[in-house]
Parts: C-alpha cells; structure tokens; sequence
C-alpha cells in the first residue's frame, strides 16, 4: 500500500470514503497525505471542520491516529525506526560488519511504544430495538385512529339534513368516480417504492424509526383533529355504513375489518364518514415521496421526480374525488411537510438535541421521545445502500492490533 505520506488529494477522499466518513470528503478535498497527518483537535474548533463534524471530529483524529501508528511501524520494518537499541555491556565495544553485536551471548531488542487505541464508535449504530419501539408507537396510533374513526362516524349528521359545505375546489371541477381509486393506486406504489428503498439502506434501523415516528404522530394528531371538530361529508354520492348506536360489538367488528384492509376504500374496508380533517392518504402521499426524495441519491432526479408526479396526482384526484374538503388536503399537506422538516433538521444538528434555554424546539411534547432515538446519532445519515442479510450489514472494527516482537 502506498505511504500515507505520498498520498494525494485523491488518495485521501477515496480513503474518508472507505472509512464511512464522506462528509468530510468536500472540506478536505485538497488535503494530502502529510496534511491528513498534521490534523489536530484544533482544527475542529474552527469553520470549515468545526460545521461538518457534530462529534467534535473524535471519530476522524482516531482513524489518523491508527494510521499514524501504522505509518510508525511501517517505517521500523523499513530501518527507519526511532526506537532505541538496549545497552552493550562492557567488554563489547562495536558491531561487526554484518550488523550483529561481538559477544555471541548479547540480545538486542527493539522497543516500540505503541499508544492503546480503542475502536473507534460508530456515528450511526443500528439499536434495533429502539426501531422496534417506533414501530409498535406507529401500530398504536394507526389502531387508536381506527377507533376514532368509528366514534366519529357515529357522530357525522346525515346529509339530508346537514348539506355539504362549500368548496371552491367543487366549483371548479366535476365529481370523477375514478379518481379516489387511482389515488389509492398511487399510494400503494409510492408505499411500495419506499418499502423496497428502506430495505436496500444501510442505515435502515435509524431511517425505519424515523418513519414510524413520524407516521404515528401524524396519525394521532389527525385523531385530535377528527374528534373535536365533525364536518358534514363532502358529496351527496357518499353511502355512509349504518350507526351502531351503542353497539360495541359489532364496532369492533367494524374496526378489525378496517384494520385488515388498511383503512382503504378499494379494498372495501373503509365505509364510514367522519375522518375528513385532516386527510390521511394526503399524509402518506405526501411522507412517502418526502422519504424516498431524502434517502436516495441526488443524481437519481427522474426517480425523484416520478414519485412527485405519483404524489401529487394522487392528492389531486382525492379532490376530483370530492372525497375530501380542500381544507383537508392543505392541513395534511401543511403537517406533514412541518413534522418531516423540523424532526431531520433537529437530528442533523447535535446542538440541537440538547435541551436549553435557546433551544425552543425541545419544548415540544415529543421531544423526550425524539431524544431517546436520536441520542446516538451523529451528523447527517448517509445516503448509503447495501443488500440485506449480507455480511456487510454488520459493523466490524477494522482497527490494527499490533504484537511485541523480540528480536534477537
């Protein structure tokens, strides 16, 4: 392998590369070898590197610091050590010609001092079980929704009595039967699209944690917003299930059924009236592309913008629909673009995840929660893919060990 001292630029960045520390590869991009070597702590403490390294660039100075040692031992094994040779004793006065010592009885040992090195922590460790935490939130809230949409439903007055509301969106554009279907088509492709992306992450147990976070949250803050305010349903075309009045039962029933369809209307799941404000399908519409566009490269802009042209006709035709008010679509679409925007700004900035006077964002309800699954996170996950159940799913410590050697 060549010297870290005749590195080049270049040999330095496929270097921060390899070492999973790209996001040092554009400040450094004109570091050599010899420069590489010289970093100090300092360094951190000043622009540029003070900005791009959240830990204070522990994990960097560790690594230069293994190659340091490497570099030391590499040049003992090529007689440029600065070790030091044990005494002659007495009666011995010079080396032979070939290097070994008068007296035939003498040892020579070469004593290298080698600082102790831990393995260097990973930025961004899997905690599977932190994913799973987030994961039965998500279910909770998904289940808790259901049965408050089967409260509202109770609620909702007929529209014989009660008429839809005026929509400006209605005025424009005539009902289309078939727009609520595609829109659940476009779901169910964009759900499917990140599905297949979040499995080929590498990072995918902090990025899966992420989503079921997110998702639960929305989900139970559009339980808040369905149950204190009822609005009447949008068209006269909706065929609402019969009240249940009391009947717990059959609720459950109703709820299991709707459980097992994935609250969806094309799967015959989903009969009851209520849940307008705010929109659900416009939340996952609307996550989904958000995910998939922050966790894929940025060169792959025709994929990004084929899931924004899925994303976006689906949340048209929920209008053409006339299956939501216009009001619902701008909420959802409101909250859940906040929600995605204010939790990745606070986990990419460690300062932020802090609790402090000038920290307003920890004053949120969430944020001992969002806290607990970020603690361990530092700086900004990378865009990173590998295939499932490989061996390179797995962290290994490619830290060099090195031995004493007496030679004699």
């Amino acid at each position: 392998m060549k010297k870290v001292e005749a590195w080049s630029a270049e040999d330095v960045s496929d270097w921060l590369n390899k070492e999973g520390m790209p996001e040092y590869i554009k400040v450094l991009h004109q570091t050599d070898g010899p420069a590489l070597l010289s970093l100090t702590k300092a360094d951190f403490t000043v622009p540029p590197l003070s900005r791009m390294s959240p830990d204070g660039g522990e994990r960097l100075l560790e690594r230069i610091e293994i190659l340091q040692i490497e570099t030391h031992i590499e040049d003992h094994k090529n007689g440029h050590a600065n070790g030091h040779i044990g005494e002659i004793p007495n009666g011995t006065s010079k080396l032979q010609r070939n290097g070994t010592l008068g007296r035939k009885d003498f040892e020579t040992k070469i004593r290298i001092p080698i600082p102790t090195v831990e393995p260097p922590r990973s930025s961004f460790p899997t905690e599977w079980g932190k994913t799973g935490i987030a994961f039965i939130y998500a279910i909770i809230c998904f289940v808790t929704t259901t049965v408050v949409i089967s409260v509202v439903h109770e609620r909702v007055p007929p529209k014989e009595h009660t008429p839809p509301l005026p929509d400006k969106f209605f005025d424009l554009f005539d009902r289309r039967e078939w727009a609520f279907s595609i829109c659940e088509i476009n779901g169910m492709l964009l759900v499917g699209l990140w599905l297949i992306q979040w499995i080929l992450l590498k990072h995918r147990s902090i990025i899966g944690r992420r989503f079921f976070f997110i998702v639960g949250t929305l989900y139970l803050y559009r339980c808040i917003t369905m149950y204190i305010t009822t609005l009447p349903v949008p068209g006269m075309h909706f065929k609402c299930s019969p009240k249940l009045l009391g009947n717990w039962e059959a609720q459950m029933r109703r709820i299991m059924k709707m459980i097992a369809g994935g609250g969806l209307s094309i799967t015959g799941s989903h009969t009851m009236c209520g849940d307008y404000l705010y929109s659900g399908h416009t939340v996952m519409l609307t996550l989904t592309f958000l995910f998939i566009k922050e966790y894929s490269p940025r060169r792959f802009w025709y994929y990004h913008w084929f899931c924004l042209a899925l994303s976006a006709f689906g949340i048209f035709c929920i209008l053409l629909a006339h299956d939501h008010y216009t009001v619902d679509v701008v909420v959802a679409y409101f909250i859940t673009t906040r929600l995605f925007w204010w939790y990745h700004t606070m986990a990419n900035q460690q300062s932020l995840k802090e609790t402090s006077q000038s920290n307003l964002l920890s004053r949120v309800w969430w944020y001992r929660l969002f806290q607990y699954f970020e603690e361990n996170v530092n700086g900004t996950v990378p865009r990173n893919y590998q295939l499932p159940l490989s061996a390179r799913a797995f962290h290994w410590n490619h830290a060099v060990k090195y031995s004493r050697l007496d030679i004699q």
